[in-house]
């Protein structure tokens, strides 16, 4: 897949790094804010605890969080996508 440079919707400064499928590049500082919050449910609590940097790479995983943060609850697939996309970054971290 094919990724290249993009500037930030939001703020127009920073870069993010998109590919061909994403349509909305926002970069971490901009959704710094909406990633806090309070997680209640241990299990998710859990889930969510994953490294600040994972984040900051992967605009899927903020996504995530903001959905749960946002409704309270995910769907089973996107639990499972979540769980995928953390393991392969951490396989990757420790390749390198």
């Amino acid at each position: 897949m094919v990724k290249y440079q993009q500037k930030c919707m939001k703020c127009r400064k920073n870069y993010v790094l998109v590919s061909s499928r994403q349509r909305y590049a926002i970069c971490y500082e901009c959704q710094k804010q909406e990633l806090k919050g309070k997680i209640k449910d241990p299990k998710m609590k859990k889930m969510f605890d994953i490294p600040e940097e994972f984040y900051m790479k992967n605009s899927f995983l903020r996504d995530i969080k903001i959905k749960y943060l946002q409704f309270g609850e995910l769907t089973e697939k996107q639990i499972e996508a979540f769980k995928k996309t953390v393991k392969k970054m951490k396989e990757e971290q420790k390749s390198i």
